[in-house]
């Protein structure tokens, strides 16, 4: 039988390629941000990471992105199954319009959002007689963290949805299960591990956005200002060693939170392959 021929080199040069251009790129850029944290005690690096203005940019950032994430896990599985499930009018444009946030440029749909939440905007307008205000607060953090990820669910669920056989919930409505009972016991189980890397990469595309953020934030220390702004902030005032502890922090926590998630995945997969 002929060996077949693969397009690419073999492993093992496959590998050290890969291992080299990821060393390159994501290996020794995070290597030298420990590496720049000793330069300060153990004492000093602890006093600049649970400073109470670090500390509250932290419950921010991940507080907000986790509630963004959690918002387009909802919307963006609404919307992948309208976009799959329904033919209209409009559809190729709505499908097209999902992406804009991977398009435009994160400051300006900072200043968008802005405009239009602002109190003198076409929503905030209407909003801020009600009691909320969104622009220059923590509810703008976050409607500017859902804003640039809701793609990554959509995309992520969209393909899983039209993958799915309709000869199954065909099947079930016929057996006499409801909508719910279908949509719960059939499709959910079924886009689950979708859903699931849909809203850990919004997750994880939220907690390191900037651009958008500052502009509707507000930037007041101690209620609507980011870890990365933090960040940036000791960058210009020359403090590297303690931008680069804080930015450890981050990605240290960062890192935990998506392997716990990753685990879940892993998981949900296991149990739903064990289950058929």
């Amino acid at each position: 039988m002929a060996k077949q021929k693969n397009i690419l080199p073999g492993f093992n040069l496959s590998l050290g390629f890969t291992i080299f251009y990821l060393s390159l790129i994501v290996l020794i850029p995070l290597s030298a941000a420990f590496i720049k944290t000793t330069e300060l005690s153990i004492p000093e690096f602890w006093e600049v990471i649970t400073a109470p203005r670090v500390v509250a940019s932290y419950k921010l950032t991940f507080g907000a992105s986790f509630i963004a994430a959690i918002i387009n896990a909802v919307f963006g599985l609404l919307t992948a199954w309208v976009l799959v499930r329904y033919p209209f009018s409009g559809k190729k444009f709505i499908d097209a319009l999902v992406d804009l946030p991977f398009a435009l440029p994160t400051a300006v749909a900072g200043i968008a959002l802005t405009a239009v939440y602002s109190g003198n905007g076409w929503i905030g307008s209407w909003l801020e007689p009600l009691g909320i205000k969104v622009a220059f607060t923590p509810i703008g953090v976050i409607v500017a963290l859902t804003f640039i990820g809701l793609p990554f669910v959509v995309r992520t669920v969209q393909p899983v949805l039209e993958d799915l056989e309709a000869e199954t919930e065909e099947a079930a409505a016929s057996l006499g299960a409801n909508r719910w009972q279908t949509f719960s016991k059939i499709i959910f189980p079924a886009i689950w591990p979708a859903l699931l890397t849909g809203f850990a990469l919004a997750f994880a595309r939220a907690i390191g956005e900037y651009g958008s953020v500052i502009f509707i934030a507000g930037n007041m220390p101690m209620v609507s200002e980011i870890t990365p702004l933090i960040i940036i902030t000791k960058l210009e005032q020359y403090d590297y060693a303690g931008a680069t502890a804080v930015a450890v922090v981050m990605l240290v926590i960062s890192f935990l939170l998506l392997f716990a998630i990753n685990g879940l995945q892993w998981w949900s997969n296991r149990q739903r392959i064990a289950a058929r």
